[in-house]
Order: structure tokens, then sequence, then C-alpha cells
């Protein structure tokens, strides 16, 4: 009997932060060790992300996910009781076997992720090491750079506003605590500033403020403001980062921007986001183009890609082959890495070994649709990512994720390294 091989695997169905049916996974080992993880659910998709598999009956608007949980505790069970949870990457292409598609469409990436990341947790818990040490082994000790949202835009914020985040950073910080403590007076301030003014409607779906702008820039305006309020210097200690998630207001290399009811071409819309570059402390800008209009993305790189990070989320939607593409190309220098998008860990970790190859950075990323499972936190740190993406400074199943870190960091003491300015020269090619 191997310690590491897999006595038992259960699925269920729990809730996300939206209150909709997600999978929980949970395996155990022959020695006793149990692991355990949840898939996350996008609302802002890209087109060539592994399918989530919902049910499609009336009940709870056809988001159930009972037929992946019956997956899990059926055929998946099956053919992997008695294998081996050690060889992550064994499980995993028996997994992608087992679905047999090119998009996880019969079994579900939800049902496969689940499994995939709770392989990973029961044996980090069979060797008593944390997660991320088992990912990346003792020398796993770069922290990242947190990406986190002041206001929420987009499909996260009934589209208030057209872009869908308006993130901070915090290149100045010395580590990642610091990092968390200026973040929250830049969100606090953000949050007066708002009151004052009135244009303030709640929290977006993933803990940003959810404010009524008459104008996109108005944010960035606004955003600047806040940091300043709070006593950072704007570029220098805080900076900006932007998820315009073109996809979802652009197509054909046309772009609609609702707010302002304009329309532009692909060169119109980088004319915007160039003049912002130039007057906003700007580090990080995510889709700034459409997934479908690659020579936009290209045009932009060309124009942008040595100030800053261009990040490509429903654009190389955590995908190998699209990552080198787009590098062929000289479309974007990051890529987003969303387990889900592809389903398991050992496909969203080989998209992170071709960005490395072709010189892209990497930041690990939630969704909006999440849940109190930390597993990014560790892949972010296992994998030495340098960024990590998880939303806003608010909401529980968010703040879950940067005590972890908290925590990783904490038990790392003096062997910490804080990725800080690193993380986004690494983009710059």
């Amino acid at each position: 009997m191997n310690p590491q091989d897999i006595r038992s695997i259960h699925a269920r169905r729990v809730w996300d932060s939206r209150g909709r049916p997600t999978v929980e996974a949970e395996i155990t080992l022959d020695d006793g060790a149990v692991g355990r993880a949840i898939a996350p659910a996008g609302a802002s998709k890209g087109t060539r992300e592994a399918h989530e598999l919902r049910d499609g009956t009336p009940r709870f608007g056809g988001l159930d996910v009972m037929q992946a949980v019956g997956h899990v505790n059926g055929e998946i069970g099956r053919a992997l009781s008695g294998a081996s949870a050690r060889d992550q990457a064994a499980l995993d292409r028996r997994l992608i076997e087992l679905d047999g598609t090119p998009n996880k469409t019969r079994l579900g990436a939800n049902a496969t992720l689940a499994v995939s990341m709770a392989a990973a947790h029961a044996v980090a818990a069979s060797l008593r090491v944390p997660l991320h040490e088992y990912i990346g082994g003792a020398e796993a000790t770069l922290m990242p750079m947190p990406q986190i949202q002041i206001f929420g835009g987009g499909a996260h914020a009934g589209r208030r506003v057209d872009i869908q985040d308006f993130m901070v950073v915090c290149p100045g910080a010395r580590n990642f605590a610091e990092a968390l403590e200026w973040t929250a007076e830049v969100y606090r301030h953000a949050g007066l500033v708002m009151q004052e003014r009135g244009p303030l409607r709640g929290v977006a779906d993933e803990g940003g403020w959810w404010p009524d702008f008459a104008t996109n820039e108005q944010a960035l305006e606004t955003l600047v403001e806040a940091i300043e309020r709070a006593g950072y210097a704007p570029g220098a200690q805080v900076a900006i980062a932007l998820d315009i998630a073109a996809s979802e207001f652009g197509r054909a290399g046309r772009y609609t921007l609702g707010l302002e009811s304009r329309e532009l071409d692909s060169d119109g819309l980088i004319e915007v986001l160039l003049r912002w570059i130039d007057r906003y402390p700007i580090v990080s800008i995510e889709d700034p183009l459409a997934e479908d209009d690659a020579e936009g993305f290209a045009r932009f790189t060309r124009a942008a890609g040595q100030r800053i990070q261009i990040v490509g989320d429903d654009f190389l939607v955590s995908d190998a082959t699209l990552v080198r593409e787009a590098a062929a190309r000289g479309a974007a220098n990051t890529v987003l890495l969303k387990p889900n998008q592809r389903g398991t860990l050992s496909e969203t970790r080989d998209a992170w070994l071709a960005a490395q190859e072709v010189g892209y950075a990497g930041i690990v990323s939630a969704r909006s649709g999440e849940t109190e499972d930390t597993t990014i936190v560790h892949l972010a740190v296992g994998w030495g990512a340098g960024q990590l993406k998880v939303g806003s400074f608010t909401r529980g199943e968010r703040m879950a994720k940067w005590n972890e870190a908290l925590r990783v960091e904490e038990r790392l003491g003096a062997r910490a390294r804080f990725a800080g300015t690193t993380a986004f020269g690494r983009s710059r090619r």
C-alpha cells in the first residue's frame, strides 16, 4: 500500500460568493490524509475556456452542478481509485483522457479541477507540508505582488463603467503584509471620496466599490485622489492596474463604450489607453483589446509593451499553445493564470512554463464567483509567479486568500522574498 494512493473521492454541491452552486471535491488517501478543494466560476469568460458543466434545468436558473458532482462521485471516483495522488501530471492526464473532449465538455472543468486541486491538497497533508512547499519545494519563497480591486465595473458591477477592474499594486512596499496595509488605506479613502461625492452604489461582485461615474476616466482620477489622500505617492509607492476586459464590449475590431456613448475601432481604443498611460500611474493593463483582435493586441504591445505589463486573460485563457502563439505574434507580455480556464492544475502550470519560456510574466488569479478555497495563494507562491489577483479588499471569499498569504509569509519568515517591482520588470521584453 502506497500512503499517497487514493482511497476514496467524494464530491458535494457547495455555494460560491454569488450564492450559486459549485463543486467541492474531497480526496482521502490510504494513510488517512484528506485534501479538499472547490472550483470557482467566472462572469467575464473567454470563449476558449474549458467548459463549466451546469445542469441547465429550471432549478437555480439552470446553474445547478449535480451532473458534475455525479461525475466525480461516479466515473471519476472509480477511475482514480487506487491511483497515486503523488503523480499530479499522471492524475491530470487521466482526468483529461477520461473526459475525452478538447474542452472538458463531457465531465465539466468544474468537476475535473476540484479533483485535481483536492489531490494536491491531500498529498501536502500526507507529507505534512504547506501546499506551496509541496508544489514548489523548499525554495518556493517568493511572495507575490497583490493586485487588488478598488472599483469594480463591467460584468462585475452591472456595467456602470465599461472597464472591469480598477486596481492598485504597491511597488514601493517592502513585503506582502505592507502591501496589504497600504491597499487597506487606499480602499478606505476611495470609499470616503465616493461618500463625499455621492456616486456610490455599494459593493461590486469582487468586493470593490460599485460607483456611478460619468466617464471611465473619472474612475482613474478618483483612484489617484484616493492614493494621495491615503498618504502615498502615485506611481512610486502605489500604482494602478486595469482590467479592460475588452471582449465584454468589443467584437471584430469595434468597441462600444456604453458609459460614454461612443464607438471606437481598435486604433481608437489603443489611442485612449495610451493617453491614460501618459496621464496616470498605470503599470499593468489586462485584456486591452478583445480576444478576437490579435492584431490590435500586437499593435498595443508594440506601442506600450516596453512601458507597462500587458496581460492576456480572455485572449490567452491559461493555454500554453495560445501563449506561444501570442509571443510569436508579439501580442501581450504577461499571462493571467486561472486554473478553471483549463480544468486541471497541470494544464495551468503548462501555461506558466510556456510563459517563462517566451519571457512573459504571470499572475495567478481568482474568479468573480469565489469561495473560501485558498489554493491559488499556494499556486502563486509554489510556482513563483510573482503576482496574485484575488479581487478587492473586502468580502470573506477574498479576504480568506489575502489572509492565507499573510500566513504563508509569516511561516516563511526571513526566507520570504517579496516580488515588488520585479513582478512587472520581468514582463517587459
